[in-house]
């Protein structure tokens, strides 16, 4: 089952269960505090002394059938060429979790976004499904990660999809968004657009 929910409902209900054994995956330097095992393909070792964390290495997690009670992946699906079987590992090391990802609109305005991800989302809230196709740049992309940070916290819901499953990450590739039929549209024309509004409504 999968649903929408929030980060901080989230590490609400974690924080009340202290016992449970929490991964969270791909996380690079921003590890979700309720994190017991913190892994990444990177080498953080020295960054996460005295955590418990794990290098991954290949694309099978190195962990046991079920071994967590929730697992976190925030940010990380979009980068993985095989996320059908990155999703499968998931599901096999635990029965819930939570997904964060970026929209689209948020994907295609962030520039250093535009050659490290690789799937675009959305998603079906009358099937509950994650819909997947290949990332499509329609947007000069014009602003940095940090200023998409400080927009993601204004227009949260603009920016992510926030999800939370259980048992299974329900799914569906459609080949058919391209947008092929969409110009691509140029920054610099939204900046001669703006301006040329800003004199008219200035001269008037």
């Amino acid at each position: 089952m999968l649903r929408r929910t929030s980060i901080n409902f989230v590490n609400n209900i974690l924080s009340k269960n202290a016992n449970w054994k929490i991964a969270d995956i791909g996380c690079g330097y921003s590890a979700n505090k309720n994190a017991s095992v913190i892994a990444d393909i990177q080498d953080l070792s020295n960054f996460y002394k005295g955590k418990n964390f794990i290098k991954i290495s290949g694309k099978k997690l190195p962990f046991k059938d079920k071994e967590f009670d929730f697992v976190i992946t925030s940010h990380v699906i979009e980068h993985v060429e095989d996320f059908e079987f990155f999703v499968k590992e998931l599901e096999r090391i635990s029965s819930k979790g939570y997904i964060e990802l970026p929209t689209r609109l948020g994907d295609n305005l962030v520039f250093e976004n535009r050659n490290d991800h690789i799937w675009w989302f959305t998603y079906n809230d009358v099937n509950n499904q994650i819909i997947a196709s290949k990332r499509n740049q329609l947007i000069d992309p014009f602003i940095t990660v940090s200023m998409g940070k400080l927009f993601e916290e204004i227009f949260r819901e603009s920016f992510v999809l926030e999800l939370a499953w259980e048992e299974k990450i329900d799914y569906k590739i459609d080949n058919q968004i391209k947008h092929d039929d969409i110009k691509k549209i140029s920054f610099f024309k939204l900046i001669r657009k703006y301006l040329s509004k800003k004199i008219r409504t200035f001269l008037r």
